[in-house]
């Protein structure tokens, strides 16, 4: 029910944007400089040996390393210490109203000449809400009680979430306004979708990483067989 009510509403919405939605047809459109694919590959080149751009794609290829693992294993530990999925499923419904007013409020503050500020000051909190998490994932099987959570477990996780995407956006928003600051209005396209893409590389391959390293760096102890570790999977097995 909950996909289909949002289904229909985007398909109604995008739908009244294709009829009722008129081009300024006063504008004169600027040329692009390239032709083709291969064209667009060698802008792309070009952009991205300027020196000031090769700095930023560095920059956003690493800054979210610190919160990688926080972002991505959490909520799979909490599923591992018994809280239930749908209850964290559950749980992503009141962030819809957050992450669509959000964006609104954070769009005044990246609006100026400077809109990594934004970035800068909510980068701190973001790394402390990464500890937040740890203790969030150590307290879990301390206040489970015959298989269930108490209420005020919940709100503090509902909490936790909600600070989260407070950071996460200041962040997204802050990023998303630079780049559109920063690109030539000429092959703004172009331009864009390369720090975009910079961008979204910068936060997925840390997660990877992240979620590769899990078992490596998970300690183990065997329950009933004296001088043998479960620290690899065929030595769980055995």
């Amino acid at each position: 029910d909950f996909l289909f009510f949002w289904g229909a509403v985007f398909l109604i919405t995008t739908t009244l944007v294709a009829l009722l939605k008129k081009e300024n047809k006063e504008l004169t459109p600027m040329k692009e400089e390239t032709k083709g694919i291969t064209d667009t590959y060698r802008l792309l080149f070009s952009i991205i040996k300027m020196p000031a751009v090769l700095t930023f794609c560095l920059l956003i290829l690493t800054a979210k390393v610190g919160f990688s693992a926080a972002d991505a294993v959490t909520g799979l530990k909490l599923v591992e210490e018994g809280v239930p999925k749908e209850h964290l499923a559950l749980l992503a419904v009141p962030m819809v109203p957050l992450q669509i007013i959000l964006p609104l409020l954070i769009s005044k503050y990246t609006a100026g000449p400077k809109p990594l500020n934004t970035f800068y000051k909510a980068m701190p909190f973001r790394l402390l809400l990464g500890l937040e998490f740890a203790f969030l994932v150590w307290w879990t099987p301390k206040v489970k009680h015959d298989g269930e959570f108490p209420v005020c477990y919940y709100s503090v996780v509902l909490l936790s979430y909600a600070l989260h995407q407070i950071t996460l956006y200041s962040m997204y928003v802050a990023i998303m306004a630079f780049n559109a600051k920063v690109s030539d209005p000429l092959i703004g396209g172009t331009y864009m979708t390369l720090l975009n893409t910079v961008s979204n590389l910068g936060g997925n391959w840390p997660s990877t990483v992240a979620l590769w390293l899990v078992d490596p760096l998970t300690v183990k102890e065997c329950a009933g067989a004296q001088n043998q570790t479960c620290g690899t999977t065929v030595a769980a097995e055995v």
